[in-house]
């Protein structure tokens, strides 16, 4: 992994999204100084549809700040909102992205440790923020999906801190190959049986997995 650190840091509290004002959490606001981490996200951050949402294996969403400018390149009507914090992230890290990590990778900024267990998979609200209905598919076709976080040790963050490999678990499954099953919708025997009991991997996809072999 290359040198990554936390470019910004964001959170929201839910409220009405779109149209039909929708309650979401989607929109974050960037805040500064040091933040808390507890097992359950970052303080003050809130999510609306707790069945789909938040949760310790979806504790922490991070995205790749340099995603940023191929969205802008792709919808340049949309250029004012794909900017950090726009699809939604808590933390806009820098020097990293899905090529870059392995599922259950431990990241350790400062004293607090987080868990790479699993990719976002884009709803609706994505595209209400948009307000543009390409905007979820897009997610899934070019595999920029970020990553959700589970928080293994408590702590504090704030930007400009270093992001570093604390552990790796699961050198042979990079997280890109993950984002790409989602992509293509269907993965292997073998793929199925190494997800099965991948250590860090969130229990949905375990779950997946061993229903998809049957």
């Amino acid at each position: 992994m290359t040198h990554a650190k936390v470019f910004s840091v964001h959170v929201g509290k839910a409220a009405p999204l779109g149209p039909n004002r929708v309650p979401s959490g989607f929109v974050k606001d960037r805040v500064s100084g040091a933040i808390v981490v507890r097992p359950l996200g970052l303080e003050g951050d809130e999510q609306a549809d707790l069945r789909v949402h938040g949760g310790p294996e979806k504790a922490i969403y991070g995205y790749a700040v340099g995603h940023y400018a191929a969205w802008r390149a792709e919808y340049p009507a949309h250029a004012h909102l794909f900017v950090p914090g726009g699809v939604g992230e808590n933390l806009a890290i820098d020097g990293m992205e899905e090529s870059d990590i392995c599922v259950g990778d431990v990241h350790a900024i400062g004293a607090t440790l987080l868990q790479v267990c699993q990719p976002r998979q884009p709803c609706f609200k994505f595209a209400l923020r948009f307000n543009d209905s390409r905007l979820p598919r897009a997610m899934v076709r070019n595999g920029r999906s970020g990553w959700y976080y589970r928080v293994i040790q408590p702590g504090r963050i704030e930007a400009g801190a270093s992001v570093l490999l604390h552990e790796r678990l699961n050198p042979g499954f990079p997280f890109a190959r993950l984002v790409q099953l989602v992509n293509r919708g269907r993965a292997t025997p073998e793929e199925l049986r190494q997800l099965t009991d991948m250590t860090g991997l969130a229990e949905q996809w375990r779950v997946m997995a061993r229903q998809s072999l049957g």
